[in-house]
């Protein structure tokens, strides 16, 4: 007998044994049938990377009440596409779903992120796709205050779909007693400072890491993510693929070139 439940593939970038991930199916599980592919560690600030010079592997790690959760050594993004060509068959998903991330994606923050990158490479696809991050990094991260919205965000978007190169960011706040409501928002301007720290090794030589402090550049505009979440609000934000500024483009048909 055909198979009628929907097929939602989920990935991340802090990896298949995240806690964010764990919760994340125990959120969903009843909506669908479950198919997770995750890298097969750490992944943070991938963005939408992919592996075209090295050779990638498929793990299955565990299955549990008929869901499958394969590991990667790629990219998010890799593990997206692999599960589309080597897991789902002749199956294409119906939702994918990236996270859920220890840390908020927020404002610039989602260029950056390996958790949107998995939710943009399904929104290029055409499979309606989101992701939910939290403004915590704890590797044990209390997830629970999330289920509800999660659950109820994840099944409108499995009843209704979502437009054409529209994707959904979903970033939820720490806050004690509740959130105050949620907020669909655009991203915020923000900036990132004092990115890069030089270090002495003990051989001669410098070596960096790269760290940064975050500023949000509009502190005082309320329809921005940033002042959503600042404010105990989860944050919702529709995020397009088509990166063209069409209000430059008929300023620029007047350019001599």
């Amino acid at each position: 007998m055909e198979n009628k439940k929907p097929l939602i593939l989920i990935s991340n970038d802090d990896g298949y044994h995240s806690k964010g991930l764990a919760s994340l199916i125990d959120m969903v599980s009843g909506l669908g049938q479950l198919l997770v592919c995750a890298p097969e560690s750490a992944r943070s600030g991938y963005s939408c990377a992919f592996s075209a010079a090295e050779p990638l592997r498929l793990k299955l790690r565990r299955k549990w009440n008929d869901v499958e959760v394969w590991s990667c050594n790629g990219t998010p993004v890799d593990c997206v596409k692999m599960a589309l060509a080597e897991l789902c068959h002749e199956r294409k998903p119906d939702m994918v779903i990236g996270g859920i991330n220890h840390g908020d994606n927020a404002s610039v923050n989602s260029h950056y992120s390996g958790t949107m990158g998995v939710t943009l490479e399904g929104c290029m696809k055409y499979i309606p796709s989101v992701a939910y991050s939290i403004c915590d990094h704890s590797d044990d991260a209390d997830f629970t205050p999330l289920t509800l919205l999660v659950k109820n965000i994840t099944k409108r978007v499995l009843k209704e779909g979502l437009p054409k190169g529209v994707c959904l960011n979903v970033n939820f706040p720490v806050v004690e007693g509740g959130f105050k409501g949620v907020k669909v928002c655009r991203m915020a301007y923000g900036t990132w400072g004092n990115e890069v720290v030089r270090c002495r090794h003990p051989r001669g030589y410098d070596y960096y890491w790269m760290t940064g402090e975050y500023t949000n550049d509009e502190p005082e505009a309320e329809d921005t993510d940033n002042w959503a979440l600042t404010h105990g609000y989860v944050a919702i934000t529709p995020t397009t693929i088509d990166v063209t500024a069409y209000e430059m483009i008929e300023q620029m048909k007047s350019w001599k070139l």
